[in-house]
């Protein structure tokens, strides 16, 4: 097949696929960013606990090492 007639039919097909789709409303947007903010924030703290942690507890080990 004609790679030129392949992408023709590719973005053909895309078109007809982005008409289907439902795009958020503004308020459906605000919330779901707001979501994905707020989990960045609690998954950071998380980590960020974490890798305090894991250091304080190994730099404790290794003074006792010594």
């Amino acid at each position: 097949m004609n790679p030129f007639r392949r992408i023709r039919l590719f973005l053909g097909e895309t078109t007809q696929e982005l008409k289907k789709s439902v795009w958020p409303t503004l308020p459906e947007l605000r919330d779901s960013t707001i979501v994905v903010l707020i989990a960045t924030l609690l998954m950071g703290g998380f980590v960020a606990l974490a890798d305090f942690s894991v250091f304080s507890w190994v730099q404790l080990l290794t003074n006792a090492a010594r």
